[in-house]
């Protein structure tokens, strides 16, 4: 279900809904919303901090059903933590609890003054923004593929009024439209490969682009790419019977003559490793090998909402690798459309062959300001910065410096790596111009240094999510991520 979000300024004691919510310290240490419940039901709250009902412990929470001297017939007590350690990051955490927390129960609404929380260094439009996003993602449920309901739901969580100011709603109205994004990124990319496939992706983006009065979408097939030699991509594509494509979206936000900005989006729909293949363990993860797609789709769903006045273009190469007869192989060397010759030393290193052609295609053909290109790239950067950054790579101070800052105000972190020329010569090949692997040492780097070679002359840079873009685990959804972080790079951009 889509939760509707409003902002609302009544008192927490008077509020008639079906649930507050609202916070505690450890130590017993009450907000002062909490306080205003408290003191409106006798002490109730108190009490139970000193029966040790309620602990304060992050994301712990107590519901108070229909207190006394209380409108709403439930008071929903999310744990804080500390105080004095109390943060950005705790914030987040602390609303997707509570975002869970109601999702457990039979409401179908709720107010939270958790939004009205301090956070040091954060204003109250990012504490709503923040919220709201939070409460949105822990209600996200997937359910494409599993059987329909033979009974009726039970009552759903559909609408959370956040404490806040009447200026907040801008935020609020922005939050509203990222969410839209993550949800479009998480549900493309939890769905199966059997389903989820090129072609699919492809009739996503045209659906999207009909709805929009300032976006269009072209789709370019492997007849289409092959005429204009796109050797690599193809080549990836070889050994699949679902044929690849080259969706590219365009939404005309800004000033006519205004280069417009690109993201670039690896799409591979399920990734066997080819003749190079995976071992078996895990290998049903490699669904999310269309991370980067669904992660860019995502951003431009969200800038589109938000209706940002800037050019967006967003370009996805997306194919199937799999293991065929006609399957490309080690040793292979394969023509680039920069015409640069690649030697394929293993064919499970193919995001960034279809990348290369697709970053080179959207230079050319767009002459774009600033191309951000983000896939599931290396494992290495998995070892390197595990679940919580995603790997910044760039040649360009000033972007890795704006992407840093975006990622920070969304909490939707990412960590500089380094592409020093140093690295490139890992990529020497005897029998092509570059290769496509770069040995065991620096892997996440020097897949960055590999694209690198394709994006000369552009203000360019790199973000792998290969750890950020879902969860561990067979029941592990897609996270969403980095929609947050490029939509805010993107508010960022049309604010100047």
């Amino acid at each position: 279900m889509t939760l509707q979000f409003s902002v609302a300024s009544t008192a927490p004691e008077t509020a008639e809904t079906a649930c507050i919510v609202v916070g505690v310290y450890e130590q017993g240490v009450l907000t002062s919303a909490a306080a205003r419940v408290d003191s409106a039901a006798s002490g109730l709250i108190k009490r139970q901090v000193e029966a040790g009902d309620i602990s304060g412990k992050t994301g712990s929470s107590s519901v108070l059903f229909a207190p006394p001297g209380v409108k709403a017939q439930r008071v929903l007590v999310i744990g804080l933590g500390a105080q004095k350690s109390f943060d950005a990051a705790r914030f987040q955490k602390i609303c997707i609890e509570a975002g869970r927390a109601l999702g457990r129960l039979p409401v179908a609404d709720a107010m939270s003054w958790l939004s009205e929380v301090d956070v040091p260094g954060r204003d109250s439009a990012w504490r709503v923004r923040t919220a709201a996003l939070a409460a949105d993602h822990a209600a996200y449920r997937y359910t494409a593929t599993f059987k329909p309901r033979d009974k009726p739901a039970p009552t759903e969580l559909g609408a959370i009024a956040l404490a806040g100011a009447a200026e907040a709603q801008a935020s609020l109205d922005q939050a509203t439209a990222i969410a839209e994004g993550v949800r479009f990124a998480r549900e493309l990319a939890n769905l199966p490969p059997n389903i989820c496939n090129p072609i699919y992706i492809a009739e996503q983006a045209v659906t999207f682009a009909e709805g929009q009065d300032k976006v269009s979408c072209s789709v370019l097939d492997h007849v289409e790419m092959e005429k204009l030699g796109f050797g690599s991509l193809l080549a990836v594509a070889r050994g699949s019977t679902n044929k690849p494509r080259l969706v590219v979206l365009n939404y005309r936000g800004g000033k006519d003559g205004d280069k417009p900005y690109a993201l670039v989006g690896k799409g591979v729909t399920f990734d066997s490793g080819g003749i190079s293949l995976k071992p078996g363990a895990g290998m049903e993860e490699m669904k999310f090998d269309m991370g980067g797609a669904a992660g860019v789709l995502g951003a431009f769903v969200a800038a589109v909402k938000m209706d940002l006045p800037l050019n967006l273009v967003c370009v996805v190469p997306t194919v199937e690798n799999m293991p065929d007869g006609d399957s490309y192989r080690p040793s292979d060397v394969l023509t680039s459309l920069s015409g640069l010759t690649i030697e394929v030393l293993n064919t499970d290193a193919e995001g960034r062959l279809i990348l290369c052609d697709a970053l080179t295609w959207t230079a050319r053909t767009f002459e774009p300001h600033t191309i951000i290109d983000a896939a599931t790239l290396t494992g290495a950067c998995v070892v390197a910065l595990g679940k919580h950054a995603t790997g910044l790579m760039s040649k360009h101070d000033d972007l890795a410096a704006e992407l840093l800052d975006a990622g920070e105000q969304t909490l939707d972190r990412a960590w500089r790596l380094p592409l020093w020329d140093e690295y490139q010569t890992q990529l020497d090949s005897g029998f092509a111009d570059v290769a496509n692997i770069g040995g065991k040492m620096a892997g996440a780097i020097t897949a960055g240094c590999f694209l690198s070679r394709f994006t000369e002359g552009q203000r360019w840079a790199h973000l792998d999510i290969a750890g950020t873009a879902w969860d561990e685990g067979r029941k592990g959804l897609a996270t969403g991520r980095p929609v947050a972080l490029l939509a805010q790079w993107l508010i960022d951009r049309s604010e100047k």
